[in-house]
């Protein structure tokens, strides 16, 4: 039932304020006709050399933001955040776990439930930021060849693990803003969080996130990894039976758009799939009305493909006239071009770096929370027209 935004806003304070019972919260998403200063917020608070302090870390769409606050300046960080038009806050304490949707007529769905107790403390070490969500020596991690015997990962995977790292790390907060902006269910052991993993070679993402989401969240979850490889099959299902979670991860071999994971999913991952192999494993979370949908595409050679068959429009010649230029504009405009079919296709999307060129030079990450409002597709189609290009993922859900 709704109630006013004020009051629901107070309760939302209380609890951020609550030193001794705040586990974490998030804000994220904006309200309709309004946008928020920052794409995310996360709080917590952490104990310092002078003690217990509040501390707030804000998302703009390429970095993070860490303050710590204390006192009449916590409470003042606060108040700042709850007057930003956030469209939903998501909060857990010791005692409750809230959860704080607007209304597009300015109103508050609020569902508040309480959590069992656990005895635990909440986590208070301020360096928490810089540990991993896995550790080196998870035994995920060493039986995926990244981590040595020793539980040290090996310099010739470092830049994979990154990788899987932040993935596992953009999966986490994307889990979060999805439940909070009302698009996810909240998972139980009966109705697990039903994750699919499209193209999923060597399987280190699903794995990884069958891990990160059980053993670090506590997330009931039931992942399945497709890919086309009947060798990625066999190799990724005896891991799984090596790790004795062959009855939560399964292992499926064909093609993305014609294989069948047997559920229909509430999260599909899709990273480095080659050329329109993306384009692919988009087009069926879309067919699923998947309510959380994360693509990290590799290479981009078909727009670019299209780009050379023609000339480019006036007065844009310059930036398809040398090769590396038009290469570049490619990857650039494909991905625009997915990010705008899929709003189109009544997603929320964001397109942002998941980590660093260093890792790997393929490091965009296409977000897409389905919010059921399409997306208008006027400014779609008049670059589609201008640049007289077909994209294939508007071609698959033609």
């Amino acid at each position: 039932m709704a109630e006013q935004l004020d009051e629901a806003l107070a309760r939302v304070r209380a609890l951020l304020l609550d030193e001794g019972a705040l586990v974490r919260a998030v804000a994220a998403g904006r309200r309709k006709g309004a946008r928020p200063q920052w794409r995310r917020a996360e709080l917590r608070y952490v104990e310092l050399k002078g003690g217990t302090h509040l501390q707030v870390t804000t998302y703009d769409d390429t970095q993070a933001f860490t303050a710590n606050h204390a006192g009449d300046a916590a409470a003042a960080a606060v108040d700042e955040l709850l007057d930003q038009p956030f469209g939903n806050w998501h909060v857990r304490s010791t005692t409750q776990e809230l959860q704080l949707r607007v209304t597009k007529k300015g109103e508050a769905l609020v569902h508040a439930r309480a959590t069992e107790p656990t005895g635990e403390e909440p986590d208070r070490g301020h360096d928490r930021a810089k540990n991993r969500l896995l550790p080196e020596d998870d035994p995920v991690l060493r039986a995926l060849g990244i981590s040595d015997e020793r539980g040290r990962v090996k310099p010739s995977r470092q830049a994979k693990y990154r990788q899987v790292e932040e993935m596992v790390r953009a999966l986490g907060a994307s889990v979060d803003d999805a439940t909070a902006a009302g698009a996810l269910r909240t998972p139980t052991d009966e109705e697990p969080l039903r994750v699919v993993d499209l193209g999923c070679g060597n399987a280190y993402l699903t794995f990884a996130a069958h891990r990160y989401l059980t053993a670090v969240r506590g997330i009931p979850a039931q992942v399945v990894g497709i890919d086309v490889k009947e060798q990625s099959r066999l190799h990724s299902t005896a891991l799984a039976e090596q790790l004795g979670i062959a009855d939560s991860t399964t292992f499926l071999q064909g093609e993305i758009g014609s294989t069948d994971p047997g559920m229909r999913p509430d999260v599909v991952l899709a990273l480095h799939a080659c050329d329109t192999a993306t384009d692919d494993a988009l087009a069926q979370a879309v067919r699923w009305e998947a309510p959380l949908v994360l693509a990290a595409p590799c290479c981009h050679h078909d727009v670019a493909a299209q780009l050379r068959r023609q000339e480019a429009p006036a007065p844009y010649s310059v930036l398809t006239r040398d090769g590396i230029l038009r290469e570049r504009f490619a990857d650039t405009l494909t991905d625009a071009l997915r990010a705008g079919v899929l709003r189109s296709a009544g997603y929320r999307v964001d397109v942002v770096e998941f980590v660093e060129s260093r890792h790997t030079p393929r490091n965009t990450l296409l977000r897409a929370i389905r919010t059921g409002a399409r997306g208008d597709r006027a400014e779609l189609d008049e670059l589609t027209s201008t640049w007289r290009v077909r994209p294939r993922l508007q071609e698959l859900l033609a």
